[in-house]
């Protein structure tokens, strides 16, 4: 759900000037985290890109496939996926294949003045999906309503979700650097009382064109506090 630093660390974000397919793109985040003289178990956070929206069947596949390379790094032991994630799908040139769009690293602080004394943090991607058991459908938010009363409530149930994974690790909107909503459908209506209002400590939105890709909700949303971030 989260990757969060004790004192003496810091997490750096890392994006890929284009998007990369998923092997190509572990490939180059491990050339990178091993050059910056840390373990593979570094990473910590990585942001996908997929072509279209997964049947339940095919995410199991993919997170199948996905899981194995974080095995292999010594990061999923079977059960416990330490690595925040988020997923979504581009609504204008898509890419052919799930891929890479950024990944998050750990590695000891360089001790700047940005730095503060503030953890840095990552928390995966959230969407209208209630926890439990049952299908997707059965626990998405207004399933399918796509009214303005339907997005209304999927967007307040979906800051109230990342606003209690923030508060699990003892954080507040206020911490945050990056807020990142996904959405193909508008939700300006809605944005003003329901996100700006709530977030507005730390507002600082990336409105991203894209549904999220394996649940088939409507809005997603993620945050970060992250001190450092490069392209390559």
């Amino acid at each position: 759900m989260a990757s969060q630093l004790k004192s003496g660390f810091e997490i750096e974000r890392v994006r890929f000037d284009h998007l990369l397919p998923l092997a190509e793109g572990f490939a180059q985040a491990a050339n990178y985290i091993r050059a910056s003289g840390r373990p593979l178990t570094a990473f910590c956070a990585c942001e996908l890109r997929s072509p279209g929206a997964f049947t339940e069947d095919g995410f199991r596949k993919f997170n199948e496939h996905y899981v194995k390379t974080l095995a292999q790094w010594g990061l999923f032991d079977g059960s416990i996926n330490p690595v925040a994630r988020s997923n979504v799908c581009p609504e204008i040139d898509p890419p052919a294949e799930p891929s890479f769009y950024a990944f998050s690293f750990t590695r000891p602080s360089k001790g700047t003045p940005s730095s503060g004394t503030t953890p840095t943090f990552v928390i995966a991607g959230g969407a209208e999906l209630r926890g439990g058991s049952g299908s997707y459908p059965e626990r998405i938010v207004r399933y399918r309503d796509l009214s303005s009363d339907g997005l209304k409530e999927k967007v307040r149930f979906t800051v109230g979700e990342m606003g209690s994974r923030l508060g699990a690790f003892g954080f507040d909107w206020k911490d945050t650097t990056a807020v990142q909503a996904y959405s193909v459908h508008d939700f300006h209506p809605v944005m003003s009382d329901e996100l700006v209002r709530r977030v507005r400590h730390a507002f600082r939105p990336d409105l991203a064109f894209c549904p999220p890709a394996g649940d088939r909700s409507r809005i997603r949303m993620d945050c970060r506090r992250v001190v450092c971030e490069v392209v390559i």
